[in-house]
């Protein structure tokens, strides 16, 4: 992901090569230096805005579609028991 930054000026005398520039990565707008003002593209605005999938939601699904995990043998952390 590209990262750009522009002073207010040349974002005001080329708003369209902002927007390009915003479609590869956030585009900062400077003012006096100073970042003020950030760009993105709505598919980037949409993936930060998107409401993350919690455990609680994960498990309601039905027959755990969304999971797949399978916990590996912990051999090294366990010694065999002598009943002797």
């Amino acid at each position: 992901m590209a990262v750009t930054t522009i002073s207010s000026r040349e974002f005001n005398q080329d708003t369209s090569g902002a927007k390009k520039a915003a479609k590869m990565g956030p585009v900062f707008i400077t003012d006096r230096g100073k970042p003020a003002h950030v760009l993105l593209s709505i598919e980037h605005y949409e993936d930060l805005v998107a409401p993350s999938a919690n455990l609680v939601d994960l498990l309601a699904l039905p027959n755990g579609s969304a999971i797949r995990f399978t916990p590996p043998r912990l051999r090294a952390l366990t010694k065999p028991v002598d009943l002797t």
